[in-house]
């Protein structure tokens, strides 16, 4: 009779391959962060990193010169140090030299090479070349020429100076691509992204899946010099309804999910921002200040009579309450604007009190513009779009207490970005989200020579006091001074009233509880390379 011993034997090793092939399998799958991109991802060519969903991926595909912190500090990147000339017209970046591309067939033996101030004059080359038709070649307005020194010196030469420079060069567009990968895919390199990041390109089925994986040669670690990131890959799917994402989030299926849709606002957050207790145990909520100031813009040299003279604008603007509008129709995800356009979360913010409610206020001007116009009845027309009924609609009958008939007409985003650019509507509905972390970003709006549709005053705004200040401030380095500077304009479009500021906005990023290390920034730049799923 033949021993079953061995055969007991070969059995129980099967068994512990097959348990620890799950294991294996469940621990992998332990380091895949999930989520769902609901605007879709048109392009992984940092080039056109022009709306967020493609500025995500390619952060994690990409590096630049520079990079930000979570407080917003420009901190080195692939450029180890820096110095800028005493006019501040010169700024010459001292390359890495253990920056590797990603591996590719097409860089020769090796699969991969380092990176090179060649690169560098390269990729910003191609973004002012009209045959690759960048959306991003305005970040170098402001340079006259640019070029590598040698292989680790680049340097950049601005017509004037610039203080909020370093700012742009942290911007994806800013990324660095290899020349030989991006001529050989030509307009394909889209759907092949060479990069240096934390994550290299995998696949992506376009409108189902793109999947990220880990980028061994990556050259930044932690404090404790591990190298990053932590994560094996990053899946992320394209379901276009907001509230079928948060479903797949809730269900377990996705990490991560970000903002609020008014689909679901009410089911995750109580009315004064917090998790509904039902999620506390499986969901954590990260908050903080989100560069983006949503307002309502008045066009000063439109038609509209009333819209034209400054009790009414100023009418509006003290006639509803910001913090009712915050709370109700925000679950309190956002800070009553009453400080002017630059958002908390900038050094330069301004805490000049700006417009309160004030009821009694507003009707005194509303009383006084008829009295004195004969203009008996004004009629305002609120210009929005579909997402922004609710407000539009509250703020129609908080003004209606006033004596004002102000009607809301809703259009398509795209019908009514373009009419706000060519000047059809008088009264209109935008936000404005920072490109870079400088207030002279938000106060470009309205400085006269950036009239629309050439530049973005869409208001038309023309001010001869701001617009000399606007120019003083690129004329010294000194930060604080610059900030003062900033405030003294901020508080002019304050008293002239071109817009109604209606609340900064806030992030609100929600993460499974086995996720850390996420972290949040006033951008709503997503990068993973420090998260780890436990």
């Amino acid at each position: 009779m033949k021993s079953i011993i061995p055969y007991i034997s070969v059995f129980c090793i099967v068994l512990t391959f097959l348990s620890c092939g799950k294991e294996s399998a469940k621990n992998k799958d332990q380091l895949v962060f999930r989520y769902n991109e609901s605007s879709n991802i048109t392009s992984l060519d940092p080039a056109f990193s022009k709306v967020q969903s493609n500025i995500w991926a390619c952060n994690h595909i990409f590096n630049g010169l520079l990079q930000l912190d979570d407080s917003l500090h420009i901190q080195p990147d692939i450029a180890k140090s820096w110095t800028i000339s005493p006019d501040a017209k010169t700024y010459t970046f001292t390359l890495r030299n253990d920056v590797f591309f990603h591996k590719h067939i097409l860089f020769g033996k090796d699969s991969t090479r380092t990176v090179k101030a060649q690169d560098f004059e390269y990729s910003l080359a191609r973004l002012l070349d009209k045959k690759v038709a960048s959306p991003g070649g305005w970040v170098l307005q402001n340079v006259e020429n640019f070029k590598a020194k040698n292989d680790s010196v680049f340097e950049i030469k601005l017509i004037k100076p610039f203080p909020a420079f370093l700012g742009l060069m942290t911007m994806k567009y800013a990324s660095v691509v290899p020349k030989e990968i991006t001529e050989h895919y030509g307009s394909a390199f889209r759907s092949h992204p060479i990069g240096t990041g934390p994550f290299q390109f995998k696949l992506w089925e376009e409108n189902v899946k793109l999947v990220l994986r880990k980028n061994p040669l990556y050259y930044e670690t932690d404090e404790k010099g591990k190298n990053l990131p932590y994560l094996e890959a990053v899946a992320i799917t394209f379901l276009p309804d907001k509230q079928s994402g948060f479903l797949q989030f809730i269900q377990g299926k996705l990490d991560f999910t970000s903002g609020l849709d008014p689909s679901y606002k009410d089911e995750i957050l109580t009315q004064i921002g917090e998790l509904q207790p039902k999620y506390k145990n499986d969901v954590n909520l990260i908050t903080g200040p989100y560069l983006n100031t949503e307002y309502l813009g008045f066009r000063m040299d439109g038609d509209n009579k009333a819209v034209m003279d400054l009790r009414i604008r100023q009418a509006m603007n003290y006639g509803f309450d910001r913090q009712k509008l915050v709370t109700y129709l925000r679950n309190n995800m956002g800070t009553p604007a009453v400080n002017g356009m630059i958002p908390m979360g900038l050094p330069s913010f301004n805490n000049a009190k700006g417009y309160d409610y004030n009821i009694e206020k507003a009707k005194e001007l509303v009383n006084d513009y008829k009295r004195t116009t004969g203009d008996k009845n004004p009629i305002i027309q609120l210009s929005t779009n579909a997402s922004y009924v609710d407000i539009g609609e509250f703020l129609q009958r908080e003004w209606q207490k006033i004596g004002l008939d102000v009607q809301v007409d809703i259009s398509p985003p795209s019908t009514l970005r373009s009419a706000i650019s060519t000047g059809k509507v008088s009264f209109f509905r935008a936000s404005w989200i920072a490109d870079y972390p400088d207030a002279e970003n938000y106060l470009s709006l309205f400085y006269s020579e950036n009239f629309s549709p050439n530049g973005p005053n869409y208001t038309h705004f023309k001010n001869a006091e701001f617009d000399k200040l606007y120019e003083q401030a690129f004329k010294g380095t000194d930060d604080k001074k610059r900030y003062i500077l900033y405030q003294r304009m901020d508080k002019i479009i304050l008293n002239e009233a071109p817009v109604i500021p209606l609340f900064y906005d806030k992030v609100a990023r929600f993460t499974r509880k086995n996720v850390t290390g996420l972290g949040m920034n006033p951008l709503n730049l997503l990068s993973l390379k420090r998260v780890k799923k436990n």
